[in-house]
């Protein structure tokens, strides 16, 4: 290629790239320009959703900040006088308060959204479970969900508790394992595979009460249970002729 072809050759492509350069530069002018004719034409529309998101946000941040903490200390201020009637057995005054204090039910209700109104949720479901309301217990017990491992165990085998009472075997069993596998430890677990025990050998599932009974003297052997478990195990066996 000659010196005259390759000059050539090299303005061509100065040229493209000029050409290409300009075409962008264009494209770019005309984003801008309509990018602040949309901005000028819904000025407002901006101006009111910006203003929108604010106060989103301000109203979340007080919420957080200032709602939930002064809430929290109302309600745990009104549960107080609820679980000291509560630890007398006066079961009426922890649920509906003495005309001074806000009982259970009230705390439930007015504190839903913080710790102590869920907790109320559980005194109430365990006071209806001993006065045997079962079914009015079943709606606040499965309300509350503790984020503690032994609440959580606790709560799943009183609603199987209410579910035996109601004659519900197999809603009880289920409940009665969830219970036993949440937090198993040497004080809690045990008693409750008693009571899933129970549930088993009143549905003639001899082979699983069996099982359970097993499971208290291989893993808990540090249980009041495992102290008589032998005759359980014993007239398990008898029963299934092993």
């Amino acid at each position: 290629m000659s010196n005259k072809d390759t000059e050539n050759l090299k303005n061509v492509v100065a040229d493209t790239e000029k050409g290409t350069e300009k075409k962008e530069n264009l494209q770019v002018g005309d984003l801008v320009l309509k990018t602040e004719q949309f901005l000028d034409k819904n000025k407002k529309t901006l101006i009111i959703a910006l203003l929108a998101v604010v106060v989103v946000v301000v109203g979340i941040c007080l919420y957080a900040f200032w709602y939930i903490p002064s809430q929290s200390k109302d309600a745990a201020n009104a549960i107080f006088a609820a679980e000291q009637y509560y630890l007398q057995k006066d079961y009426d005054k922890a649920l509906k308060g003495d005309g001074k204090h806000a009982g259970f039910i009230a705390v439930s209700e007015d504190y839903s959204s913080t710790k102590q109104g869920k907790l109320a949720k559980y005194y109430v479901g365990r006071i209806y479970l001993e006065q045997g309301k079962y079914k009015e217990a079943l709606d606040y017990l499965k309300a509350y969900s503790p984020s503690d491992a032994y609440m959580s165990s606790q709560v799943k085998a009183l609603v199987g508790d209410c579910y035996m009472e109601l004659n519900q075997i197999d809603e009880a069993i289920k409940y009665y394992k969830k219970a036993s596998k949440t937090n198993p430890n040497d004080f809690t677990t045990a008693p409750i595979l008693m009571k899933l025990a129970t549930a088993y050998e009143m549905k003639k599932d001899y082979n699983s009460a069996l099982e359970a009974y097993k499971t208290i003297k291989k893993d808990y052997p540090s249980s009041p249970e495992y102290q008589q478990i032998e005759k359980y195990i014993s007239r398990m066996e008898a029963i299934l002729g092993k």
